[in-house]
């Protein structure tokens, strides 16, 4: 298995791996936290998203909750030391996903047991009451509005210290947004209205390149083939046939590097909004003709957005068929980081999908996965070196994307 190859050269190379981290991290931020699903093949282990503002949290172990205190509480100390009092958890703006506001309570509580005092809001124009909403526990969270006043967010009257994001920003509250004191982690810059999942794989393949070459080994097994197409448009025959046609260049591409590195699979592709999150406008293809043959419904979904809007930008990328199995279903694994530092993961299952499809579709179940268990075999070197080691590089990724664009993370120390 590759995973066994990738872990021996890893941990043959661990004190060499473990400076480099250190070193491309130097004068970079990584947001507060990130969440990254993984693919492993029996020829490669890499990400296959990434998400800035992750939902989740609450599908992770009880062990891993446990400790992700402790790294939240060093995350502030190291950069927000003079943070002491209040922290607004900023949240979508739906209120009827229970599992989301589990998710909330998972991160509120990890905040509070931090020392820090939290309440969870949604971005409005005006003031209002709060209001009440229930997690699929049953535990009511308590909702605030967030508006603006003389350029500072409050919170019934008050003002929070620093406002932690949970709002991936698909849709940007403009006038909200323009102009507020206070610092927010993750930046809302890094949010769904402009940027690119592009711009995470050119970052993340670079770093994957260089890690690769530390341990000695050659880049296929960590990296994931990646190209942007601009100006789709669903509706154009025109626009339609030209990403036919890159369709195609991709799996050719991908058909001679499997030869050359004896992989002995038939590739195929997965078309996702450059932009897109909840696993929408996402479509697997074999060919350009799949492409060019998109039934009603499959155009359908490629016109599927959160908050609206249409798909102007897409990537194409190479697909990973998973290996991972439970008894009854399809898996692939999530790994969740505060900061550069592994929180914690669970198993994303689906018992109707193979191991080609894209498992993050409604009848997904999640179970468990816990990073305290990822230890393995080789003495003092962690299985984090290969699912854990892929989520930092991922991470690094992320940071390296916040720098090139140029985000600042307000009042953040290094």
């Amino acid at each position: 298995m590759i995973k066994d190859k990738l872990h021996e050269h890893i941990c043959n190379n661990y004190e060499d791996v473990q400076n480099w981290f250190k070193a491309k991290s130097k004068n970079l931020a990584f947001p507060f936290y990130s969440s990254y699903d993984l693919r492993e093949a029996n020829y490669k282990v890499a990400p296959v998203d990434a998400n800035i503002f992750p939902a989740g949290f609450n599908n992770i172990c009880q062990v891993d909750k446990d400790s992700a205190i402790e790294k939240v509480k060093n995350y502030f100390q190291d950069h927000y030391p003079k943070v002491s009092g209040a922290v607004a958890l900023v949240t979508e703006a739906h209120t009827k996903n229970a599992y989301y506001w589990q998710n909330i309570i998972t991160i509120s509580g990890f905040l509070k047991e931090a020392g820090l005092e939290v309440k969870v809001a949604i971005p409005s124009e005006n003031k209002a009451d709060s209001i009440q909403v229930d997690s699929i526990s049953g535990e009511a969270v308590t909702v605030n509005f967030i508006y603006k006043e003389n350029g500072v967010l409050k919170i019934d009257g008050e003002a929070p210290e620093i406002l932690i994001s949970n709002n991936d920003f698909s849709v940007i509250f403009e006038n909200w947004l323009d102009g507020f004191e206070q610092p927010m982690n993750p930046p809302h810059e890094l949010g769904w209205y402009q940027r690119k999942k592009s711009s995470f794989f050119e970052q993340y393949n670079l770093l994957s390149k260089e890690f690769s070459q530390l341990i000695g080994l050659d880049s296929h097994y960590l990296t994931v083939a990646t190209k942007s197409y601009k100006g789709f448009d669903i509706n154009s025959e025109e626009s339609r046939n030209n990403l036919a046609i890159e369709v195609d260049k991709l799996l050719l591409e991908l058909k001679e590097n499997y030869q050359k590195q004896g992989v002995d699979e038939q590739p195929f592709v997965f078309i996702k909004n450059s932009s897109g999150t909840y696993g929408l406008g996402i479509q697997q293809v074999s060919s350009g003709e799949e492409v060019k043959n998109w039934s009603y419904k499959s155009r359908k979904k490629m016109k599927a957005v959160k908050g609206g809007g249409s798909i102007e930008e897409l990537i194409l990328q190479e697909g990973i068929p998973t290996v991972y199995r439970t008894e009854t279903e399809t898996a692939e694994p999530a790994i969740y980081m505060i900061g550069d530092k592994l929180a914690g993961g669970f198993l994303r299952a689906h018992s109707k999908k193979g191991p080609k499809d894209n498992l993050n579709s409604p009848g997904a179940i999640y179970k468990k996965l816990c990073i305290s268990d990822l230890k393995l075999r080789t003495p003092d070197c962690p299985m984090e070196n290969v699912y854990g080691w892929v989520a930092k590089l991922g991470s690094l990724a992320v940071a390296q994307e916040a720098s090139a664009a140029g985000i600042s993370f307000k009042n953040y120390s290094s």
